[in-house]
């Protein structure tokens, strides 16, 4: 008997739990994301950038702790998705846009190896992690450039 496999295609969307619709709406515009519609029967908001990367903004999250992101920022470590990590076209380029938009980067540039494989990490809004990775870099110019160390 052959085990059953699935073979997935692709990446459909993310799904991202946010507190405040409007505020992160302006967060995800910084990296090039747009209202597409708000789902009618859920509290559902589909956005999509110019290449046809979906995430759908869940916003009912609770008030909870807005300081703190339960999978990333307490001690313990509790199952669940950590990050997404989005590709960008340079890391320098994206590192200019976030600074002109005043967003903190939390931590980066790093490199996890392949030292032209670049990553930058924020927060939106909520405290979820976003990943913004370069491949292919020029990282001759990039200011705080480090390998990446597991804490």
């Amino acid at each position: 008997m052959t085990e059953a496999v699935i073979a997935i295609e692709r990446v459909d969307h993310i799904g991202i739990r946010v507190r405040d619709l409007d505020r992160a709406l302006a967060f995800y515009r910084v990296l090039g994301f747009e209202l597409l519609h708000k789902v009618e029967y859920d509290a559902v908001a589909i956005i999509k950038n110019a290449v046809g990367v979906e995430i759908n903004l869940v916003y009912n999250a609770n008030a909870g702790a807005a300081d703190k992101n339960i999978l990333m920022d307490v001690g313990e470590k509790y199952p669940g998705f950590t990050h997404v990590a989005l590709r960008v076209g340079t890391i320098a380029e994206t590192m200019a846009a976030l600074a002109a938009a005043k967003i903190a980067i939390t931590q980066g540039p790093v490199s996890f190896g392949d030292p032209t494989s670049v990553s930058v990490f924020v927060r939106d809004p909520d405290r979820n992690v976003i990943e913004l990775r370069g491949r292919g870099q020029e990282t001759a110019s990039l200011p705080g450039l480090k390998r990446y160390v597991p804490e």
